[in-house]
């Protein structure tokens, strides 16, 4: 079997947020020659749907998928986006919680 991929990866590590949708979309190539793809980090957009994001900040939702993808961040990933929501953001039952606070 081959070795997973770096998006492999990512899904793997944030299953711990349980996730309802998880997207993971390698955007590297379009950085090439980019200083942190030379060293090896790849640029990654994630879209996340977990019902632990329920009334927390923007930063909080950052800071649990920073923890859960750890040493990742250091090494492979060099640049992360991040859609992160509520299953009732996701809906459009209500609006995304505002950047503001932790």
């Amino acid at each position: 079997m081959p070795d997973p991929t770096t998006p492999d990866r990512i899904r793997q590590r944030l299953q711990t947020l349980q996730p309802l949708q998880i997207e993971v979309d390698d955007d590297s190539a379009q950085h090439a020659g980019h200083e942190g793809a030379r060293r090896g980090g790849g640029h990654y957009r994630l879209r996340l749907v977990s019902a632990r994001f329920q009334g927390l900040s923007r930063m909080a939702r950052h800071r649990l998928v920073y923890d859960a993808l750890g040493p990742m961040m250091r090494d492979e990933i060099h640049a992360l986006s991040m859609s992160l929501h509520s299953p009732e953001e996701a809906r459009g039952d209500v609006a995304p919680t505002p950047s503001q606070g932790s």
